[in-house]
């Protein structure tokens, strides 16, 4: 997969054709680093989403709107001061990179007519969103970039813009000649084909480098310099084949499907997939929509859990230090019954042992072995025998105490795996704040209060996960904590089956009868969803403990999430949900 230049390319040019002369109506900044622009002609109204999130950058046209917070953000209002109602003037693509780049007009505070351009850098941890000036003078952009950060490119107010460097890259479309074209991969003559072809050219990605080399019927791996003519002419062919495309705007959107999930996108055909693993997209924006619709949520969400996620991780990683430590003490209290033994020993042969002894070797009278024994000189008999009882009696003490102590912490150390899982389940906001207020009444993280009193408790509720069986049957999923004890003790009935990942942490999974008898179909399916939403989901079987749900208890006082069961049924699942609905 890859949001390269062809596929900004296609982009570009449907903003441009669909758009250019339009008015910008609306400016809204969803998220921290996105913004929204509505954009509206005679014919249209359409949302062009540009985000310059780090780790999924990305740009499209859309109808859906996107919750905005109540205070719009600075940059937010600096873009409505400068491209609210204005009109769309062009859009480009500079040397086929990564930039889309918009200008407009708009008639500033004192009624004058000015030119505005909006860059939109869209380029992994590079990317940002930067508005400029008609001389290309940077008014402010959503990410700041000082010295400090990158000496090379600074990105601050009253800064000239300029285009980040790409490594000396050509641009593919002014590539016409077929010398001109080898020359260019042969300078990366160290390389393979398909990566002197991406590494020297901009927009191109390996996946379309890989094509380049499918099309021309050439091993991607081969060496530039042991091409023969005929492969150097094919090469240059399917090269051209591609970036015709990108000069003629004939584009053919498509996603790769590959075992049920999208694998792949592209805004040209790739050959290299068979056509029945190749779905054809109306345009791009759906494309991208389609493709990147989970991901863009699990990125937003992982951003938003960053804080979650350190304190689970620092918490985990020091109450397992502390099971550790208490391990190994709980395993020196192991001669405690030698010290017993002894003590008993020395009480039973005492007028045996001489004064001002060190030691002394008794016989055990439990195996007849002889056991030798350090004494006190200083001490009677019966005050080493004492001395010894004291240490057993102490050990032991310690032993319970120790027991009792390295259960707890086993039972916090599964609390904050599946704290951890619940965070790779969440899917909005609701998700986080349901598993911060479970760490806040387990003492992780302190509740903040106003004018030094308790801020009161905020319930936020949100659903289980709801799926529907291949026979009819709704099945439900916890996706943290908290759903999973409403779910289990509040939702489900005493006849409805409960599933759940064995000795790993997952969700609870309740699976409704209604009444009706369960098909081996629907236990099979039930147990997969077990499987797909635990620590195990990425291995190719998982074992699964199911049962009614009559016989699952919760112990008094036990942490959110936390059963037990005596009696129950086994099966192992493979972690695939695809045949499975999922109701919205």
């Amino acid at each position: 997969m890859a949001f390269d230049g062809i596929v900004i390319a296609n982009l570009t040019n449907d903003i441009k054709t669909g758009f250019t002369g339009s008015r910008i109506s609306k400016i809204t900044q969803p998220e921290k680093d996105e913004i929204l622009f509505t954009l509206k002609n005679k014919e249209a109204s359409l949302r062009l989403l540009i985000s310059a999130n780090a780790s999924l950058p990305l740009a499209y046209l859309t109808a859906d709107n996107k919750p905005s917070p109540a205070i719009a953000p600075a940059f937010c209002m600096l873009l409505r001061k400068h491209l609210l109602n204005g009109k769309i003037l062009d859009v480009t693509q500079p040397n086929t990179d990564r930039i889309i780049r918009i200008s407009a007009e708009h008639f500033n505070e004192m009624g004058d007519n000015v030119i505005r351009v909006l860059y939109a850098e869209l380029m992994g941890k590079y990317s940002n969103i930067i508005l400029c000036d008609e001389n290309d003078i940077i008014i402010d952009s959503i990410k700041r970039v000082p010295s400090s950060i990158s000496s090379l490119r600074e990105v601050l107010p009253g800064k000239k813009y300029f285009m980040p460097k790409s490594l000396e890259k050509s641009n593919p479309v002014s590539i016409y000649d077929k010398c001109a074209f080898l020359d260019v991969i042969n300078s990366k003559k160290s390389n393979p084909i398909y990566k002197a072809i991406y590494s020297s050219f901009n927009g191109i990605s390996p996946l379309i480098a890989n094509e380049i080399c499918h099309r021309a019927q050439i091993i991607p791996d081969k060496n530039p310099g042991m091409l023969s003519d005929e492969e150097c002419s094919n090469l240059f062919s399917a090269f051209m084949s591609v970036t015709d495309c990108i000069r003629n705007s004939t584009y053919s959107p498509c996603i790769v499907i590959e075992n049920s999930k999208p694998s792949d996108f592209s805004s040209i055909q790739l050959t290299m997939y068979s056509k029945e693993s190749t779905v054809m997209t109306d345009n791009i924006s759906d494309t991208l929509k389609s493709f990147y619709a989970s991901r863009e949520t699990y990125a937003r969400i992982r951003q938003k859990s960053t804080d979650l996620r350190k304190i689970v991780s620092t918490a985990l990683e020091r109450t397992t230090r502390k099971y550790d430590l208490q391990l190994k003490q709980l395993d020196d209290t192991k001669k405690r019954d030698n010290y017993q033994l002894k003590g008993e020993l020395i009480t039973a042969y005492a007028h045996e042992i001489l004064p001002g002894s060190k030691d002394v070797t008794l016989k055990n009278y439990y195996n007849d072995e002889d056991v030798k024994i350090t004494l006190d000189p200083t001490l009677t008999a019966t005050e080493n025998a004492q001395k010894y009882f004291f240490k057993y009696s102490k050990l032991k003490r310690t032993y319970e105490a120790l027991t009792e102590l390295t259960e707890q912490t086993k039972h916090d150390i599964d609390h904050l795996l599946s704290v951890e899982e619940s965070l790779k389940n969440a899917r909005d906001e609701n998700d986080l704040i349901e598993i911060k207020e479970e760490l806040i009444t387990q003492g992780y993280i302190k509740r903040k209060g106003t004018n030094g009193k308790k801020k009161e408790k905020k319930h936020v509720k949100s659903k289980p996960s709801h799926f529907i069986s291949s026979d009819g049957f709704d099945m439900y999923v916890g996706r943290n904590n908290i759903q999973n004890d409403e779910l289990t003790f509040k939702f489900a009935n005493g006849g409805d089956w409960w599933f759940h990942a064995k000795k790993m942490p997952g969700s609870h999974v309740i699976v409704k009868t209604n009444g009706a008898e369960m098909t081996d179909r629907a236990f099979e399916e039930a147990g997969s969803l077990a499987a797909y939403f635990s620590a195990g989901k990425d291995s190719p079987k998982v074992e699964i403990d199911y049962l009614e749900r009559k016989n699952v208890k919760k112990p008094n006082g036990a942490k959110p999430g936390y059963v037990i069961y005596y009696t129950n049924y086994s099966l192992t699942a493979v972690p695939d949900i695809s045949a499975l609905k999922e109701v919205r």
